[in-house]
Protein backbone atom coordinates (compact mmCIF):
# COMPACT_ATOMS: atom_id res chain seq x y z
CA UNK A 1 0.00 0.00 0.00
CA UNK A 2 1.41 3.61 -0.92
CA UNK A 3 2.91 5.28 2.09
CA UNK A 4 1.45 9.49 1.80
CA UNK A 5 2.28 12.26 3.57
CA UNK A 6 2.38 16.08 3.61
CA UNK A 7 3.93 16.61 0.62
CA UNK A 8 4.17 13.56 -1.75
CA UNK A 9 2.94 15.11 -5.38
CA UNK A 10 1.14 13.31 -8.29
CA UNK A 11 3.86 13.67 -9.95
CA UNK A 12 6.07 11.10 -9.12
CA UNK A 13 3.54 8.91 -6.70
CA UNK A 14 0.33 8.19 -6.58
CA UNK A 15 -1.94 9.44 -3.56
CA UNK A 16 -3.98 6.28 -2.92
CA UNK A 17 -4.73 3.07 -4.06
CA UNK A 18 -8.15 1.65 -5.68
CA UNK A 19 -9.65 -1.24 -3.61
CA UNK A 20 -12.43 -3.10 -4.02
CA UNK A 21 -15.74 -2.28 -3.01
CA UNK A 22 -15.47 -1.66 1.33
CA UNK A 23 -18.41 -3.75 3.44
CA UNK A 24 -21.04 -4.17 0.62
CA UNK A 25 -24.35 -4.82 1.89
CA UNK A 26 -28.25 -4.36 1.07
CA UNK A 27 -29.53 -1.22 1.66
CA UNK A 28 -33.29 -0.67 3.18
CA UNK A 29 -36.01 -2.09 1.81
CA UNK A 30 -38.07 0.43 -0.68
CA UNK A 31 -40.70 0.76 2.09
CA UNK A 32 -38.59 1.84 4.95
CA UNK A 33 -37.94 5.33 3.26
CA UNK A 34 -40.13 7.70 1.62
CA UNK A 35 -39.47 8.77 -2.12
CA UNK A 36 -38.44 12.57 -2.37
CA UNK A 37 -39.88 15.27 -3.54
CA UNK A 38 -41.59 15.07 -7.05
CA UNK A 39 -40.63 11.33 -6.89
CA UNK A 40 -36.65 11.81 -6.40
CA UNK A 41 -34.76 8.70 -6.20
CA UNK A 42 -34.14 7.71 -2.33
CA UNK A 43 -31.33 5.40 -0.96
CA UNK A 44 -33.70 3.12 -0.30
CA UNK A 45 -34.29 2.61 -3.99
CA UNK A 46 -30.48 1.54 -3.93
CA UNK A 47 -28.88 -1.73 -4.17
CA UNK A 48 -25.75 -1.59 -1.88
CA UNK A 49 -23.83 0.93 0.08
CA UNK A 50 -19.98 0.81 0.66
CA UNK A 51 -17.58 3.18 3.00
CA UNK A 52 -15.47 3.82 -0.25
CA UNK A 53 -17.47 3.71 -3.66
CA UNK A 54 -20.91 5.40 -5.09
CA UNK A 55 -22.04 4.60 -8.42
CA UNK A 56 -23.17 1.89 -10.35
CA UNK A 57 -21.70 -1.47 -11.08
CA UNK A 58 -23.57 -4.65 -12.80
CA UNK A 59 -22.71 -8.12 -11.15
CA UNK A 60 -25.16 -10.66 -12.70
CA UNK A 61 -22.96 -11.62 -15.81
CA UNK A 62 -19.64 -12.29 -17.14
CA UNK A 63 -17.93 -8.90 -18.37
CA UNK A 64 -14.96 -8.47 -20.53
CA UNK A 65 -16.03 -4.78 -21.90
CA UNK A 66 -17.03 -1.85 -20.28
CA UNK A 67 -16.49 2.14 -21.87
CA UNK A 68 -18.02 5.69 -19.92
CA UNK A 69 -17.87 9.53 -19.99
CA UNK A 70 -17.44 11.82 -17.75
CA UNK A 71 -16.68 15.16 -16.83
CA UNK A 72 -14.02 15.89 -14.32
CA UNK A 73 -15.33 17.82 -11.41
CA UNK A 74 -13.70 20.91 -9.75
CA UNK A 75 -12.49 19.86 -5.73
CA UNK A 76 -13.50 22.59 -3.27
CA UNK A 77 -11.22 23.76 -0.51
CA UNK A 78 -11.16 21.96 2.77
CA UNK A 79 -9.53 22.11 5.51
CA UNK A 80 -7.74 18.98 5.69
CA UNK A 81 -6.48 16.29 2.65
CA UNK A 82 -9.50 14.90 0.92
CA UNK A 83 -9.46 12.61 -2.42
CA UNK A 84 -11.82 11.44 -4.80
CA UNK A 85 -11.55 9.03 -7.94
CA UNK A 86 -13.37 8.64 -10.97
CA UNK A 87 -13.35 5.23 -13.04
CA UNK A 88 -14.49 2.31 -14.87
CA UNK A 89 -13.67 -0.76 -14.45
CA UNK A 90 -14.12 -5.07 -14.26
CA UNK A 91 -14.18 -6.68 -11.16
CA UNK A 92 -13.25 -5.67 -7.62
CA UNK A 93 -16.77 -5.05 -6.68
CA UNK A 94 -16.87 -8.64 -4.60
CA UNK A 95 -13.53 -9.85 -5.23
CA UNK A 96 -9.87 -8.72 -4.73
CA UNK A 97 -8.97 -8.39 -9.24
CA UNK A 98 -9.31 -5.30 -10.88
CA UNK A 99 -8.53 -3.69 -13.85
CA UNK A 100 -9.62 0.13 -13.57
CA UNK A 101 -8.79 3.99 -15.07
CA UNK A 102 -9.93 7.14 -14.22
CA UNK A 103 -9.05 10.68 -13.02
CA UNK A 104 -8.65 11.61 -9.72
CA UNK A 105 -9.46 15.29 -7.86
CA UNK A 106 -7.99 15.79 -4.49
CA UNK A 107 -7.46 19.01 -2.35
CA UNK A 108 -3.94 18.39 -0.52
CA UNK A 109 -1.88 20.38 1.19
CA UNK A 110 -3.79 23.54 0.53
CA UNK A 111 -3.85 23.03 -3.31
CA UNK A 112 -5.84 20.83 -6.20
CA UNK A 113 -4.83 17.90 -7.64
CA UNK A 114 -6.14 16.76 -11.11
CA UNK A 115 -4.47 13.94 -12.70
CA UNK A 116 -5.14 10.52 -14.82
CA UNK A 117 -3.89 6.85 -13.46
CA UNK A 118 -4.77 3.23 -14.25
CA UNK A 119 -4.74 0.29 -11.97
CA UNK A 120 -4.71 -3.70 -12.22
CA UNK A 121 -4.19 -5.70 -9.54
CA UNK A 122 -2.94 -7.56 -8.22
CA UNK A 123 0.07 -6.88 -10.85
CA UNK A 124 -0.38 -3.21 -9.94
CA UNK A 125 -1.98 -3.25 -6.51
CA UNK A 126 -1.60 1.57 -6.53
CA UNK A 127 -2.81 3.49 -9.02
CA UNK A 128 0.25 4.73 -12.04
CA UNK A 129 -0.42 8.04 -12.97
CA UNK A 130 -0.45 8.69 -16.58
CA UNK A 131 1.96 11.63 -16.90
CA UNK A 132 1.23 12.37 -20.43
CA UNK A 133 -2.01 13.68 -19.46
CA UNK A 134 -2.68 17.31 -18.33
CA UNK A 135 -6.21 16.92 -16.67
CA UNK A 136 -8.20 20.14 -15.70
CA UNK A 137 -11.65 20.25 -14.23
CA UNK A 138 -14.40 20.37 -16.61
CA UNK A 139 -12.59 18.21 -18.93
CA UNK A 140 -14.75 15.78 -20.73
CA UNK A 141 -13.36 11.79 -20.32
CA UNK A 142 -13.84 9.16 -22.08
CA UNK A 143 -12.98 5.85 -21.31
CA UNK A 144 -12.77 1.99 -21.84
CA UNK A 145 -11.12 -1.23 -20.99
CA UNK A 146 -11.68 -4.54 -22.92
CA UNK A 147 -10.14 -8.09 -23.03
CA UNK A 148 -7.60 -8.07 -26.39
CA UNK A 149 -5.61 -11.35 -27.33
CA UNK A 150 -3.19 -13.46 -25.61
CA UNK A 151 -4.53 -12.75 -21.89
CA UNK A 152 -3.66 -8.80 -22.42
CA UNK A 153 -6.43 -6.23 -21.84
CA UNK A 154 -6.62 -2.64 -23.82
CA UNK A 155 -6.77 0.52 -21.64
CA UNK A 156 -7.55 3.93 -23.28
CA UNK A 157 -8.54 7.20 -21.69
CA UNK A 158 -9.29 10.00 -23.96
CA UNK A 159 -9.30 13.70 -22.91
CA UNK A 160 -11.51 15.09 -25.23
CA UNK A 161 -11.27 18.52 -24.05
CA UNK A 162 -7.47 18.93 -24.53
CA UNK A 163 -7.51 16.18 -27.56
CA UNK A 164 -5.60 13.83 -25.47
CA UNK A 165 -5.33 9.67 -25.48
CA UNK A 166 -3.49 6.93 -24.02
CA UNK A 167 -3.47 3.14 -24.79
CA UNK A 168 -1.71 0.52 -22.80
CA UNK A 169 -1.62 -3.22 -23.35
CA UNK A 170 -1.65 -5.60 -20.14
CA UNK A 171 -1.99 -8.74 -18.79
CA UNK A 172 -5.08 -9.46 -16.36
CA UNK A 173 -6.51 -12.77 -15.36
CA UNK A 174 -9.66 -11.64 -13.17
CA UNK A 175 -12.85 -12.87 -13.01
CA UNK A 176 -14.70 -10.58 -15.22
CA UNK A 177 -17.38 -10.56 -12.34
CA UNK A 178 -18.48 -7.11 -12.47
CA UNK A 179 -18.43 -4.47 -14.27
CA UNK A 180 -18.52 -0.28 -12.78
CA UNK A 181 -18.87 3.09 -13.05
CA UNK A 182 -17.72 4.58 -9.44
CA UNK A 183 -16.85 7.46 -7.29
CA UNK A 184 -14.52 6.74 -4.86
CA UNK A 185 -12.56 8.24 -2.06
CA UNK A 186 -9.62 6.08 -2.49
CA UNK A 187 -7.15 4.27 0.33
CA UNK A 188 -4.57 6.42 1.95
CA UNK A 189 -1.91 4.49 4.20
CA UNK A 190 -4.72 1.77 3.98
CA UNK A 191 -7.79 3.42 5.13
CA UNK A 192 -10.59 5.01 3.42
CA UNK A 193 -9.62 8.37 2.70
CA UNK A 194 -11.47 11.95 3.50
CA UNK A 195 -13.72 12.30 0.35
CA UNK A 196 -13.38 15.34 -1.51
CA UNK A 197 -16.17 17.83 -1.95
CA UNK A 198 -16.11 17.42 -5.92
CA UNK A 199 -19.73 19.13 -5.86
CA UNK A 200 -21.87 17.38 -8.52
CA UNK A 201 -20.12 14.15 -11.40
CA UNK A 202 -22.22 13.86 -14.45
CA UNK A 203 -21.25 10.06 -15.71
CA UNK A 204 -22.62 8.33 -19.07
CA UNK A 205 -22.05 4.74 -19.14
CA UNK A 206 -21.38 3.93 -22.64
CA UNK A 207 -21.27 0.30 -23.36
CA UNK A 208 -20.82 -3.05 -21.11
CA UNK A 209 -19.91 -5.94 -23.68
CA UNK A 210 -20.79 -3.85 -26.48
CA UNK A 211 -24.26 -3.31 -25.56
CA UNK A 212 -25.95 0.02 -23.69
CA UNK A 213 -26.00 -0.85 -20.23
CA UNK A 214 -29.84 0.00 -19.52
CA UNK A 215 -28.76 0.55 -15.50
CA UNK A 216 -31.83 0.26 -13.00
CA UNK A 217 -31.88 2.02 -9.64
CA UNK A 218 -31.16 -1.65 -7.66
CA UNK A 219 -28.21 -1.46 -9.47
CA UNK A 220 -26.59 1.38 -7.74
CA UNK A 221 -25.16 2.03 -4.62
CA UNK A 222 -23.93 4.96 -1.62
CA UNK A 223 -21.08 5.94 0.02
CA UNK A 224 -21.67 5.96 3.70
CA UNK A 225 -19.62 6.29 6.82
CA UNK A 226 -20.95 6.05 10.57
CA UNK A 227 -24.27 6.14 9.37
CA UNK A 228 -24.15 9.75 7.48
CA UNK A 229 -24.83 9.65 3.07
CA UNK A 230 -21.03 11.00 2.01
CA UNK A 231 -21.61 10.54 -1.58
CA UNK A 232 -24.74 8.75 -3.75
CA UNK A 233 -25.94 8.85 -7.28
CA UNK A 234 -29.24 9.75 -9.00
CA UNK A 235 -31.24 7.48 -10.97
CA UNK A 236 -30.31 6.55 -14.31
CA UNK A 237 -31.56 9.44 -16.88
CA UNK A 238 -34.31 7.25 -19.17
CA UNK A 239 -33.21 8.96 -22.26
CA UNK A 240 -29.01 8.42 -22.22
CA UNK A 241 -28.37 6.00 -19.56
CA UNK A 242 -26.61 8.50 -17.73
CA UNK A 243 -26.03 9.56 -13.96
CA UNK A 244 -24.99 12.27 -11.78
CA UNK A 245 -23.29 11.67 -8.56
CA UNK A 246 -23.69 14.09 -5.46
CA UNK A 247 -21.26 15.06 -2.91
CA UNK A 248 -22.91 15.21 0.11
CA UNK A 249 -22.10 18.14 2.23
CA UNK A 250 -21.91 17.76 6.02
CA UNK A 251 -24.67 20.63 6.62
CA UNK A 252 -26.47 18.32 5.08
CA UNK A 253 -26.05 15.55 7.31
CA UNK A 254 -28.24 17.28 10.07
CA UNK A 255 -31.21 16.35 7.81
CA UNK A 256 -29.97 12.94 7.62
CA UNK A 257 -32.74 10.46 9.71
CA UNK A 258 -30.00 8.52 11.61
CA UNK A 259 -31.26 5.12 12.52
CA UNK A 260 -29.12 1.57 13.30
CA UNK A 261 -28.57 1.19 9.74
CA UNK A 262 -28.59 4.01 6.91
CA UNK A 263 -30.38 4.27 4.17
CA UNK A 264 -33.49 6.75 5.02
CA UNK A 265 -32.37 10.34 3.49
CA UNK A 266 -33.71 10.80 0.22
CA UNK A 267 -31.09 12.43 -1.89
CA UNK A 268 -30.84 15.45 -4.51
CA UNK A 269 -33.35 15.09 -7.42
CA UNK A 270 -32.14 13.77 -10.09
CA UNK A 271 -31.51 15.99 -13.22
CA UNK A 272 -31.41 14.75 -16.99
CA UNK A 273 -28.22 16.24 -18.13
CA UNK A 274 -26.36 13.31 -17.96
Amino acid sequence: MLEVSSGDHPSSQAPGARSRAASVHSVLSTDASPRGPGGALSVADLGWATLNWSGYALTAGHYWDISGSWVVPAVNPSGKNSYSSTWIGIDGFSNNDLIQVGTEQNYVDGHPQYFAWWEIRPIHPTEIIIPSMAIAPGDAMYARIHRGTRGRWVITLDDLSQNEQFTLAQPYQGPGASAEWIQEAPEIRGRVSALANYGTLTFVPETVNGRAPRLTPSEGGYMVDDNLIMSVPSSPNPETGGFEVFYVAPASHREQTLLSSPGVWPPPAPRLEP
